[in-house]
């Protein structure tokens, strides 16, 4: 059997290459989907307060919906990834479309949902009166997108199993300026309000699925695949994301709770908290990134590590010289598509998280006293950001490491224990991030004192806690199975 290529070390720059060409078109569509929400503002905010404030209420409620749904395009990835790494495309591709099945399905389900109970929603959240009037405008209007927007993480996930970031990237530039230039007729143009950027919305979103969606299905109708949905496959996709669906309420339930604590802090250290978190997620999208990458990768290197498994055990049967020769060939082939051990890949992209972490790292900490100053000119929140932005500067280089361990579980479809773990990261920070927001730790009281407290309770115990469990799992094989 030939040796593998030199190329195939973990110091070779083909490695770093391939990554980069994952993660660099990844990052691009993770910061295309915010610059909806960024123009819809931009807009609205034309029409008066009361819009905007119906905005901010409504797209809140859309994006933490939207976000309990990212399983959809995990998922898919790591089941595709792995499916066409062994080398059965056929069943990667049915899988797919299962999955977009699904997607759809849940979207249709949602989006019904939420135009219901849309004022109810909306009540809950606090308000009243004309802003109510608003984001129930926004909501109802949007919830026909939602299937659509579905169905973009879905076809996402298939595209990234395939190690297509780029068109994911393309899509979402695309259906960016859409939005824009769809939303400028409705707003300005037929003077439908509110009301107009969400439909807005809802057509671009639909657009991106219909985009996405396409090249899918000319794969799948090039292999012979049905483009019909299979029970066995919708029960199979749905059960490889409920154990995502519990991290990702997991994370809700953290991302909540540090909002409440910083919200009983006071006005001043809650508008420093929204700077601060403002920096960090921006942050994270570089990170989340690499994650894209780290999924897309372990998922194809474990699946050709089972094919060739079976191609050893095949040959172990006692197969014929030429089809011995034939799987031999095959093992090879699979071998050279990504060139790299699973344990190459794993060194390489932590090494790519802690590397990327710690430079991202020392610019928010070089930044730190002037980068708050970009948000507000209030000497209050300032002196209680900047601080704070060094706390969160300090983790990142284990921020890095988390988010790029979770990618590679996630690559790996160990969803259950991604699920069990979420849960259990809970249990040391919740407790500590009630104790700050209700004044009980030393000098927590204080607008700066309080709010670093609370920063380094979610950037170093709940990121730490984060890190010990899946590092302890990385470290092991049960996940490879």
């Amino acid at each position: 059997m030939e040796a593998v290529p030199e190329a195939s070390s973990p110091a070779s720059p083909g490695l770093n290459r391939q990554v980069l060409s994952l993660a660099l078109p990844a990052l691009g569509a993770l910061i295309a989907e915010p610059l909806f929400v960024l123009a819809d503002s931009s807009m609205v905010g034309h029409l008066g307060a009361v819009s905007l404030a119906g905005l901010s209420l409504a797209s809140t409620i859309l994006t933490t919906t939207v976000g309990l749904f990212v399983f959809l395009a995990y998922a898919t990835t790591a089941t595709t990834a792995r499916l066409f790494g062994a080398g059965r495309r056929g069943e990667g591709l049915c899988a797919g479309v299962d999955g977009i099945w699904l997607a759809l399905l849940l979207g249709l389900g949602a989006g019904a949902l939420l135009g219901l109970t849309a004022p109810w929603l909306t009540e809950a959240m606090g308000a009243h009166g004309p802003v109510a009037q608003a984001a129930v405008a926004y909501l109802r209007a949007s919830c026909p997108g939602l299937p659509g927007m579905f169905v973009v993480l879905a076809a996402t996930g298939v595209l990234r199993g395939l190690l297509d970031t780029r068109t994911p990237f393309v899509v979402a530039t695309a259906g960016a300026v859409l939005n824009v230039v769809v939303n400028a007729i409705l707003l300005y143009g037929v003077g439908m309000g509110i009301a107009g950027s969400g439909t807005g919305t809802a057509i671009a979103q639909t657009a991106m699925a219909l985009a996405l969606a396409l090249p899918i299905i000319r794969e799948a109708r090039a292999a012979g695949v049905s483009l019909l949905p299979h029970r066995a496959g919708l029960r199979a996709s749905l059960g490889s994301g409920t154990p995502l669906l519990i991290r990702s309420l997991s994370l809700r339930v953290a991302i909540l709770a540090t909002v409440w604590a910083a919200t009983a802090l006071g006005e001043v250290p809650l508008a420093a908290h929204q700077v601060v978190n403002a920096l960090w997620t921006f942050a994270a999208f570089a990170l989340d990134a690499l994650a894209v990458a780290a999924q897309a990768l372990i998922g194809t290197a474990l699946g050709q590590a089972q094919r060739a498994g079976a191609a050893a055990t095949n040959a172990e049967a006692g197969l014929t010289a030429d089809t011995a020769a034939d799987s031999d060939t095959d093992t090879r082939t699979a071998s050279a598509t990504a060139g790299w051990s699973i344990e190459e890949l794993l060194r390489r992209m932590l090494v790519w998280g802690a590397g990327t972490g710690v430079l991202i790292g020392m610019l928010m900490a070089a930044g730190a006293a002037w980068l708050p100053r970009a948000f507000t000119s209030d000497a209050g929140v300032i002196a209680a950001a900047t601080p704070t932005l060094l706390v969160a500067a300090s983790a990142l280089p284990l921020a890095g490491v988390v988010y790029l361990l979770d990618g590679v579980l996630m690559g790996a479809g160990d969803g259950r224990y991604l699920a069990w773990a979420g849960l259990m990261t809970l249990v040391p920070y919740v407790p500590l991030a009630l104790l700050v927001g209700s004044d009980a730790l030393p000098a927590s009281s204080g607008s700066t004192s309080g709010l670093v407290q609370l920063w380094i309770a979610f950037a170093w115990v709940f990121m730490a806690a984060r890190g010990a469990t899946t590092y302890l799992r990385a470290r092991g094989t049960a996940w490879r199975h």
